[in-house]
């Protein structure tokens, strides 16, 4: 297979190693589906760690709760993961995804720990990224959380099988 990745107009292939981080941290919010939060700090701790790596320089405790007040958790800021429901766990991840306002969210498989319900919160709150703008690339193996995407792209052996666009009615 051939072809080429384009991010922002730009042509992956002609960044050196410092140019790709660059615009990894600038551009990409990364969701994963075991949240990969660190254990010994809090959800706040958590989410400040991002914008320390990244070059956010407003005031960041603000940033923080605006990001915990984005996914539904202010007030559970000083709490650990393991203080946290699964559900929890992974919003304070996708408030972590989010520190350094990135337009692109690719999210490996964000619901496929969690129940139902936690499951629903969780695409409602990438269905708003989407709303605002950003684009979210998902993997998911789960039909249903499929179906509340706006393009479902089939792939089998790293090949392009089929492809849907789903209209959403909002209302």
């Amino acid at each position: 297979t051939s072809g080429s990745v384009r991010i922002m107009g730009r042509d992956l292939a002609t960044l050196n190693d410092k140019q790709i981080t660059l615009m990894r941290r600038k551009t990409i919010g990364f969701i994963f589906q075991t949240f990969n939060l660190v254990p010994w700090l809090t959800a706040a701790e958590n989410i400040e760690l991002a914008l320390a790596v990244g070059e956010y320089n407003g005031n960041r405790k603000r940033r923080i709760m605006e990001l915990l007040d984005s996914v539904g958790l202010r007030g559970r800021e000083n709490h650990k993961p393991s203080e946290l429901s699964g559900g929890e766990q992974q919003r304070v991840a996708i408030a972590r995804a989010l520190a350094n306002n990135p337009s692109i969210i690719l999210a490996d498989e964000p619901t496929g720990n969690l129940d139902s319900a936690s499951g629903l919160q969780v695409m409602e709150i990438l269905r708003e990224l989407v709303r605002e703008g950003r684009t979210v690339v998902m993997v998911t193996h789960n039909q249903a959380m499929a179906q509340m995407c706006d393009r479902i792209a089939r792939i089998r052996d790293g090949i392009i099988v089929g492809e849907e666009v789903i209209s959403h009615v909002e209302a």
